[in-house]
């Protein structure tokens, strides 16, 4: 054989051996509803039917102690860029209630898409504007690293229009039909890109209100419309998947399901958790208060992770995690890297999908935010709600509608709770523990010379754009 040929061969060789351990990039589906309460979920003691959602904590991992953010935008910025939303820059340097995402913010799908990955968004996007007309279109999907998007801007309080890609294809869209649609167009997706790594980002529109559930499911639970909703969400999430398994993906995909926070309480009687036929809000189960509080009803979430051969069935992690520590986990196990050019406030949470419980952070904390006011700490089952006033001018949630009476009161000073005796924060044990108390003092400090609070600009905040800094306290847009 000519020398030339062999060492073609061998090259060849080479590199045929190369690619071939190479390891297939998973594929990732993030289902992101948006308004779930703790307890609308079955396996997380909900009364509301989600045979689908069970099965899939029973095929995987529940966890039982995740975060989300108090309210739409900031979840959907913090599980866009590993960032608490204080931290995240915004366009012309202004701190909205709904983070109007900078597009030199790097999100998963840009990280993901630099890996090859085909991106896609189908729903509620929430990053450009939160309105449904006027939003900015330069900060929408097709700009923030997803090759396609179905969906619409902003949330449902009215209407929503529903764009594919750029172009606005329905005006005041059916709010009945949009769940369908949009698992429709997830469906399609994946069907599209099954021979490639692909990673679908599905922020739900319900069930947020105004509600809607489809004909084959409007009025068929016992817990009014929105039973129906959520029985709905659930049916979807089994047809995605049951898509999957049926193109042979399973063993090489990872769904995640969780909310964006707490229930909405405000549609409910007397603001109280969601349980009778006529309350259009839902339940946050054993948890305190809802949606826009930072008591845990309104920051802990629902969250299950499917992936078969790869997280063990039938587990529970009940340490710290967040939708933050998403970027860094799926950049990981992607192969890749997240992000080293600015700090993110989530980590690669791979060894708790693993089963390594023992390798978790033992430090790990987590801060509740209201808008720009710190006010909770979380570390190991300690939480500390720190001292605050019921009102403050600058903050449109300081007459919190959302929020019953009875959670919604100003403390001269912090309130410690046990979680793993007192999962319901109803019994302040400050008094016992006071080294507990200024452990977590020092920790709230520390999140505000970094990340800021409402009278005070952190030095980790990014602000992108020329001119002045944030101002404090009363700089709100929407």
């Amino acid at each position: 054989m000519p020398l030339f040929r062999l060492v073609l061969l061998l090259v060849a060789f080479a590199f045929s051996a190369c690619h071939a351990a190479e390891p297939a990039k998973p594929n990732f589906v993030i289902i992101f509803v948006d308004d779930m309460g703790y307890g609308d979920v079955g396996c997380f003691g909900g009364t509301i039917q989600s045979p689908r959602l069970d099965e899939m904590a029973t095929e995987g991992m529940r966890f039982t102690s995740f975060y989300g953010q108090q309210v739409c935008g900031p979840s959907r910025s913090a599980i866009l860029t590993g960032c608490y939303p204080m931290r995240v820059a915004e366009k012309g340097n202004i701190k909205n209630i709904h983070p109007v995402l900078h597009d030199k913010e790097v999100t998963i799908a840009e990280v993901l898409k630099d890996r090859g990955y085909a991106t896609g968004c189908f729903g509620k996007w929430d990053q450009a504007g939160h309105t449904q007309v006027g939003f900015d279109p330069k900060l929408m999907p097709n700009h923030q690293g997803f090759d396609y998007y179905y969906g619409t801007p902003s949330s449902n309080d009215g209407k929503i229009d529903l764009y594919r890609n750029a172009k606005l294809i329905e005006e005041n869209s059916d709010m009945s039909l949009v769940t369908k649609r949009y698992t429709d167009e997830v469906i399609g997706f994946i069907e599209k890109h099954k021979d490639e790594p692909f990673f679908i980002y599905n922020p739900h529109t319900m069930p947020h209100t105004r509600l809607g559930a489809s004909a084959d499911f409007r009025g068929k639970s016992p817990r009014g419309l929105y039973g129906d909703v959520i029985n709905e969400i659930d049916y979807s999430v089994g047809r995605v998947l049951d898509t999957i398994e049926r193109l042979g993906l399973a063993k090489n995909t990872y769904v995640i399901f969780t909310s964006d926070n707490g229930p909405w309480l405000i549609h409910n009687k007397n603001k109280a958790d969601g349980t009778g036929p006529k309350d259009h809000g839902g339940s946050a189960g054993v948890l305190r208060s809802g949606k826009v509080s930072t008591w845990e009803g309104g920051i802990r979430v629902p969250t299950i992770v499917w992936a078969p051969d790869r997280v063990a069935p039938g587990t529970t992690c009940a340490t710290i995690a967040s939708t933050m520590d998403l970027l860094p986990t799926l950049a990981a196990l992607s192969g890749g890297k997240a992000p080293t050019d600015r700090k993110l406030d989530g980590e690669d949470i791979r060894h708790l999908l693993e089963g390594a419980f023992d390798q978790a952070t033992k430090e790990k904390t987590f801060f509740g935010y209201q808008t720009t006011e710190l006010q909770s700490v979380r570390q190991g089952s300690w939480k500390l709600h720190l001292a605050r006033a019921k009102q403050r001018e600058w903050n449109p949630f300081a007459n919190n509608a959302h929020i019953a009476e009875v959670d919604n009161f100003a403390s001269e000073t912090p309130a410690l709770y046990n979680l793993d005796d007192d999962i319901g924060e109803s019994k302040d044990i400050a008094a016992a523990h006071s080294d507990v108390v200024a452990q977590l003092l020092r920790l709230a400090e520390s999140a505000r010379a970094d990340l800021g609070d409402y009278n005070r600009i952190g030095s980790g905040q990014r602000f992108f754009d020329p001119g002045p800094k944030r101002k404090t306290e009363a700089q709100w847009i929407n």
